[in-house]
């Protein structure tokens, strides 16, 4: 399962993977990221919670690399990334170096707490 949701008032968009992810839910969930980002101003911040997620789908690369750089275009500034288990690191940080210029900083933690902090939430 993928969600997607925003608080706008902290500029901070939020995507969850849940589960076992397919590329059809992240194709689906596409149009609803570009909808939420529409009245986002520049300069936002994500949250990627893939704490609990299952397993993913290896052909979800392509509308991930295409989703990082529908987000950089949009403003992105950075990422913060919950992996609470490495061995279900999905390859990000190297699809990102496709994907995402230099500029967009990456922090990757192992819990929500540690991700709330780096976030100030």
């Amino acid at each position: 399962m993928f969600l997607a949701t925003t608080n706008k008032a902290r500029r901070l968009l939020h995507l969850s993977y849940i589960d076992k992810v397919t590329v059809a839910e992240l194709e689906r969930g596409y149009p609803e990221v570009v909808a939420l980002l529409a009245e986002f101003p520049d300069g936002f911040e994500m949250l990627a919670d893939l704490g609990r997620l299952e397993s993913m789908d290896i052909a979800c690369e392509g509308i991930i690399g295409k989703t990082m750089e529908m987000l950089e275009q949009r403003g992105l500034e950075r990422v913060v990334r919950v992996i609470s288990d490495p061995s279900k690191d999905i390859g990000l940080k190297i699809i990102g170096l496709f994907h995402y210029s230099k500029k967009i900083r990456i922090v990757t933690c192992a819990t929500m707490t540690e991700a709330a902090r780096v976030l100030e939430l």
